[in-house]
């Protein structure tokens, strides 16, 4: 079966290494407003018996949800066999419980939503906190991409003398696989948190690695109050100044200039949501997993 990539607006640069990675087309498609809000696609490539992969990664998915909602029946509207979502970042994954009264568990509805008009889905390390898998939100074929082995080669390969600092005992399974696949020591923060933007932290005993490159990671980076406060705790400890690996830059507000501000020797995200930052390419790993994924439906 003959795939080919659609970019929703502000994937081009993810879609192009996907394309040639995948030898596959990117197709042509019209995504835009009208004067009164309302969204308008139009595909203007032969979709006719072929898959159809989507890229749109869903930080601030509101926005993106109605475009994609389009395109995929579309799609199907014209012949196409299927529609793919690579979703590298996947919204509402932190709404998995009624944690107040009169709320809704928004991370299934919103899985609803999706298995409505996607025949699969692709994401790289959703936040899974209370789930154990994606597929008890989406009732659709996925997978899920873990971007450890991609981090602990960059470390590899540019780091010399790391100690992995993970931000709460939550992150501890995989910052301790980052730091196994790196060859490297790791400590996990003691976190408590008595809001959105306040976080209070502990750092253990640091005197061992005085002469390390202390590596912050976190999965997600949002407001960054986490490592903002951690970098302080580093300063006081005497250490070098840190350098700060996360998966995905969601960096909301001015969080990511907080966060260069604050002393850190560098800012280092995956390419799952278009950042200056990205400097660990995943195509390679999510061409190979759309591969096979088509390859099964």
């Amino acid at each position: 079966m003959k795939t080919i990539l659609f970019s929703l607006p502000g994937n081009e640069k993810l879609t192009e290494l996907l394309a040639k990675k995948m030898d596959a087309e990117i197709g042509k498609a019209n995504v835009r407003k009208f004067p009164d809000g309302e969204s308008y696609t139009r595909i203007l490539s032969d979709v006719k018996d072929k898959c159809v992969v989507l890229v749109c990664t869903l930080h601030e998915p509101d926005e993106k949800l109605l475009p994609l909602y389009f395109l995929s029946h579309t799609a199907k509207s014209l012949g196409a066999m299927c529609t793919c979502l690579v979703a590298p970042y996947l919204a509402y994954m932190r709404q998995d419980k009624v944690f107040n009264e009169g709320e809704g568990v928004n991370s299934g509805f919103f899985g609803k939503l999706i298995s409505g008009f996607a025949d699969s889905i692709i994401t790289v390390d959703p936040h899974l906190h209370r789930i154990s898998s994606l597929g008890e939100v989406y009732q659709i074929p996925n997978k899920v991409i873990h971007a450890a082995d991609a981090i602990s080669e960059w470390i590899k390969k540019y780091i010399k003398n790391p100690v992995l600092i993970g931000p709460d005992l939550e992150s501890e399974q995989w910052v301790s696989e980052v730091a196994k696949n790196a060859g490297a020591p790791f400590t996990v923060l003691q976190k408590v948190r008595h809001g959105d933007r306040d976080v209070e932290v502990s750092v253990p005993d640091m005197d061992k690695y005085k002469n390390a490159t202390p590596i912050l990671v976190d999965d997600i980076i949002s407001t960054a109050r986490t490592m903002i406060e951690t970098v302080q705790h580093l300063k006081k400890a005497g250490m070098k100044p840190p350098i700060c690996v996360g998966i995905h830059a969601v960096f909301s507000g001015n969080a990511y200039q907080d966060l260069l501000d604050s002393g850190v020797e560098k800012i280092v995200t995956c390419n799952t949501i278009p950042h200056p930052s990205n400097g660990i390419d995943l195509s390679n790993i999510i061409a190979k997993e759309v591969k096979k994924l088509m390859h099964h439906i």
